[in-house]
């Protein structure tokens, strides 16, 4: 395992700019550590909401941390990233839950991230729990393409 801390900047998605973070570093896997920062809005998905709560207007990232997978990102597939995050408001309302697409930095955010270029993430299917699950694979890191977005490596048994 290696760390990694980015900043990103005013403007920046903060999921994607995370899976490209790990991207570049030609990494398949990684764990967001820690992660604060401001947004000028948001998105969190609420335990079993179906659509996520937008926020608008000044938040804080109070905490940030997940899974990051990079493999199936290119136009249109699937992220298999699952983050979660709290913020609070300029109020002081805090909520949490799982990180929507669109929540923008407003001025900065600040991430470690942790990788692992000895594995894949991917989510399939559990059938006790009924959603879409973590599964992790050892990868044949000769042969993992995250360049093109997809993580070909060999799953090692």
């Amino acid at each position: 395992m290696q760390t990694l801390p980015i900043r990103l900047t005013q403007g920046q998605d903060l999921r994607q700019s995370i899976e490209a973070a790990v991207r570049s570093q030609n990494c398949c896997a990684a764990f967001v550590l820690s992660g604060i920062g401001s947004l000028s809005t948001a998105g969190l998905r609420f335990a079993r909401a179906d659509q996520p709560q937008r926020l608008t207007g000044d938040t804080e990232i109070l905490s940030l941390s997940g899974t990051v997978a990079v493999n199936g990102l290119d136009s249109g597939s699937y992220s298999s990233s699952h983050l979660h995050m709290a913020l609070s408001t300029a109020t002081g309302e805090v909520f949490g839950g799982h990180v929507a697409p669109d929540c923008i930095v407003h001025t900065t955010a600040e991430v470690l991230l942790a990788l692992l270029p000895e594995w894949e993430f991917a989510r399939e299917p559990d059938a006790l729990t009924g959603y879409d699950e973590l599964v992790v694979r050892a990868l044949d890191v000769t042969n993992c393409d995250v360049k093109s977005g997809q993580a070909s490596g060999k799953a090692i048994e």
